[in-house]
């Protein structure tokens, strides 16, 4: 990059094709993973749409819609991409921050979107980097996908819900309550790729381990290093 980015909602349909073209070389899909009309009825509506400038290239965009997390309003970051070898230089933080300023602005006291349990860099990003709580564990949520990234595994994820306040707190354990680790994949991705049937077997470790702790009350409180989620569960 050559310098900050700039970040700025967009309304134009020019400006949302161009960020349907992103999106599917994000994804590495022939299939778009949104269209312009929708698009359009969602920045028409209320809804987040913006796009991540390098100078005058587009390098990402990230688009939500307005709902509703414990009765209050949210804005539910559905899609949030940025293009290979641009992942680690900040530009993703930089865009959560101007999602988190622009629902503020309109009263909104919450941002809530899912990501893939075993990625281990986006559970590191969502839960140490932004301080998001996690707030379910749901399976199959997508069903099947079939770009890239995703394809060939089954659609698990978590739930995470970001104030816009940064005072709030994360949720408090119980009183007596034991920690759990549960491990991760060093790499889903590549694993996908290269041996499905070992990826399918973390999908289903981490269902149990993790997925079945939070049904059943547990309180995700932190991500460490060694790829692990730090659990809280009720004796």
């Amino acid at each position: 990059m050559t310098g900050e980015p700039e970040i700025r909602t967009v309304e134009s349909p020019e400006d949302m094709a161009a960020i349907v073209t992103v999106f599917q070389q994000v994804w590495g899909t022939t299939v778009p993973i949104v269209n312009v009309e929708l698009l359009r009825a969602m920045a028409h509506s209320g809804g987040y749409v913006a796009a991540v400038y390098d100078t005058d290239r587009l390098i990402g965009a990230s688009f939500g819609f307005l709902a509703r997390h414990h009765g209050e309003p949210a804005l539910h970051s559905h899609v949030t991409g940025i293009l290979p070898g641009l992942q680690h230089t900040g530009v993703g933080r930089s865009i959560k921050l101007h999602q988190r300023d622009w629902a503020a602005a309109r009263d909104i006291a919450w941002i809530t979107w899912t990501f893939d349990p075993i990625v281990r860099r986006n559970a590191w990003f969502n839960i140490e980097v932004l301080g998001a709580h996690v707030s379910a564990y749901v399976v199959n949520f997508y069903g099947e996908m079939s770009d890239s990234i995703n394809a060939h595994d089954e659609s698990d994820r978590l739930v995470v819900a970001w104030p816009t306040d940064p005072d709030v707190p994360r949720p408090t354990p119980a009183e007596g309550s034991t920690t759990v680790h549960v491990d991760t994949p060093v790499d889903i991705v590549f694993l996908r790729r290269t041996d499905p049937s070992e990826a399918l077997e973390w999908r289903r470790r981490v269902r149990k381990e993790l997925g079945e702790r939070i049904d059943a009350g547990a309180a995700v409180t932190g991500f460490t290093r060694a790829g692990q989620y730090v659990l809280e569960v009720e004796a």
